[in-house]
């Protein structure tokens, strides 16, 4: 068995098998507004207002001097590490540790939903990393019991057109997927489903015309964790205003001398990632309190 080294983090190249497990099961991830961070804080832009102002011939061009207003991106890591027998990297007919990786992936997708979305907290950089969608609409999202229907989805809908910052080919819905089998059931007036399953690879999920995708993390918690247990939610909004920061990618390594005793290398994997809201403005949120 080769032995890897142990001194180098191994960051995972764009489409990997890993990165592409992360952007399947989270949805912030493969939608939202990237940024690069080159520290563990840094301020960027919020998509702000602009005067306009219409011009007579010959007219003095008015002067506007808008408020160049930030939103404050804090990294967070999130790592995990395994231990495994060299007798199953050895004897296993799969790759044991691409395994571990990926679900690694999956659960780490699903943990940074759920603080992207749907904690109840404000962010505290640990238990609770960022100040969710959910805490940042507040009072405004709306909340309901039962199944969904028509109504409750044109108003959440409603609630994000309003806001200021809706945009047709920015807009993105993320629900949570217990959702999917009752969105399958709701028509229009013209009996035409709302909800419009993925048909082919280059053709997304649709709700109202708009994207949809499905996370599991998005249901409300206390503090953040990849399998929540409270209220599904359902959120549209405006994607540029889910700000994501990278300060780091997805990365892992390998260590036998940690388990050099008892032949059981140590595998680590780690990214540090921030997340702020633009305008909580963008978003409306549906809540369902009780079935």
């Amino acid at each position: 068995m080769a032995r890897i080294n142990a001194n180098a983090w191994v960051p995972e190249e764009y489409g990997s098998e890993v990165i592409q497990t992360v952007e399947q099961f989270s949805a912030v991830e493969a939608v939202g507004r990237r940024v690069n961070m080159t520290s563990d804080t840094q301020k960027t832009p919020r998509l702000g207002d602009v005067d306009v102002v219409a011009i007579e011939k010959g007219g003095l061009y008015p002067e506007d001097q808008p408020l160049l207003d930030n939103v404050l991106l804090d990294a967070v890591k999130f790592g995990g590490r395994v231990i495994v027998a060299e007798e199953d990297i050895a004897d296993a007919h799969v790759d044991v540790i691409t395994a571990y990786q990926n679900g690694w992936a999956t659960n780490y997708a699903r943990k940074f939903d759920n603080a992207c979305l749907a904690t109840t907290a404000n962010g505290n950089g640990t238990t609770v990393p960022f100040t969710s969608v959910y805490k940042e609409v507040g009072t405004g999202v709306i909340k309901t019991a039962g199944a969904l229907t028509y109504a409750m989805l044109s108003d959440v809908v409603a609630k994000a057109e309003n806001g200021r910052y809706w945009a047709d080919p920015d807009t993105i819905i993320i629900a949570h997927t217990s959702f999917k089998s009752q969105l399958r059931g709701l028509v229009d007036g013209n009996g035409r489903p709302l909800f419009i399953e993925q048909v082919s690879a280059g053709q997304p999920q649709t709700l109202f015309g708009y994207e949809i995708r499905f996370s599991d993390g998005a249901k409300t918690s206390a503090t953040n964790t990849w399998n929540p247990t409270g209220n599904p939610l359902l959120i549209v909004g405006n994607r540029k205003h889910l700000i994501v920061g990278d300060r780091s990618p997805i990365e892992s390594l390998i260590s036998f001398d940690a388990g050099f005793a008892t032949d059981e290398p140590h595998i680590k994997m780690r990214t540090r990632k921030a997340f702020a809201v633009g305008r909580k403005e963008a978003f409306g949120v549906l809540e369902v309190t009780a079935a």
